[in-house]
């Protein structure tokens, strides 16, 4: 994909898809809602499309085991994410505190 490519399909990610993706990163675990939600206030505007469908599928997790993600308390075992993913993961511990 061409850099020019790769701008348009980033600019994808708009307002109304912002609220969606808040919306649905309200979880069980209060600390999960406080660490998600000051990371899309940090960052939202500067993710890609890449970054956005990285944080999608860490939301498919299970609030425990994205707890203990966030946190540290476990790490993120071989391959189990893409280097996207684990960026993102990254930038969501930076912003926990």
């Amino acid at each position: 994909m061409t850099q020019a490519a790769s701008s348009v399909t980033e600019a994808a990610i708009d307002a109304a898809d912002l609220r969606r993706l808040r919306w649905r990163s309200r979880r069980g675990l209060l600390e999960n809602d406080i660490i998600i939600t000051r990371f899309l206030d940090r960052h939202a505007t500067k993710l890609g499309h890449d970054d956005w469908t990285a944080l999608q599928g860490l939301l498919e997790l299970d609030d425990n085991t994205l707890l203990d993600l966030l946190l540290g308390t476990v790490e993120p075992s071989g391959t189990q994410f893409d280097p996207v993913t684990l960026r993102v993961l990254q930038l969501l511990r930076d912003d926990r505190g």
